[in-house]
């Protein structure tokens, strides 16, 4: 009886031993600049362009939004490395890609993404980020994740908003989440638009060691 009761202890602490590293993510490691970071990119399943579709004079459609900006704003990652470099926002040498955690999101989007509120800009909360990330498909990646999720993006603030979010993948919860905006600059839509992205992740980088101590 002795002999079975100590196999079972050995076997819980082998198993304790050998999950842990798998499940084990923290809020310190996403400051940790050796804990390496994938990037998921941006989902727009929050996002709002306040104002009406008219007072966008025809720069975009809600119909047109999905299938055209979102994969554009996308690649910039990819074409503009220097520039769109979520690496450098979180002060590492490189980060692993997985984009198509947020393209999936984003490609199922059907809704109207015009909003007459300009109060509508920041409503999400903490909470709300929480629950997103519950929801999420990591397509077996593993470790800590990096992503913006995007809220509001208001023409006549001249500004987009959204939350740079940490979160760990292997059990869908939040480590970190910080709501930042970013002025839009610019000429064409597209690029007006994908300047806030740049300028939340330079400005992260910036206050990188001051946001770990929050």
């Amino acid at each position: 009886m002795k002999k079975t009761a100590i196999k079972l202890s050995l076997l819980i602490v082998l198993l304790t031993a050998f999950l842990k590293p798998v499940s084990a993510q923290t809020k310190a490691e996403v400051f940790d600049k050796k804990t390496p970071i994938t990037w998921l990119g941006l989902d727009f399943s929050q996002m709002k362009f306040i104002g009406s579709e008219a007072a966008y004079k025809g720069e975009v459609i809600n119909a047109e939004f999905v299938g055209k900006y979102i994969p554009a704003w996308a690649n910039f990652f990819i074409i503009e490395p220097k520039k769109y470099n979520p690496a450098k926002a979180v002060h590492r040498d490189t980060v692993h890609f997985a984009m198509n955690v947020t393209e999936k999101v984003n490609n199922s989007l059907t809704k109207n993404f015009f909003d007459s509120n300009p109060g509508d800009f920041k409503v999400l909360t903490e909470k709300d980020i929480d629950a997103l990330v519950k929801n999420y498909d990591f397509m077996g990646n593993k470790g800590i994740g990096m992503l913006l999720i995007v809220e509001g993006m208001d023409k006549g603030r001249k500004e987009a908003g959204a939350w740079i979010t940490f979160v760990n993948m292997n059990d869908k919860t939040v480590l970190y989440t910080v709501f930042r905006t970013g002025s839009s600059f610019g000429f064409g839509f597209k690029n007006y638009w994908a300047h806030p992205w740049y300028e939340i992740l330079k400005d992260f980088g910036k206050d990188f060691d001051l946001f770990k101590n929050y």
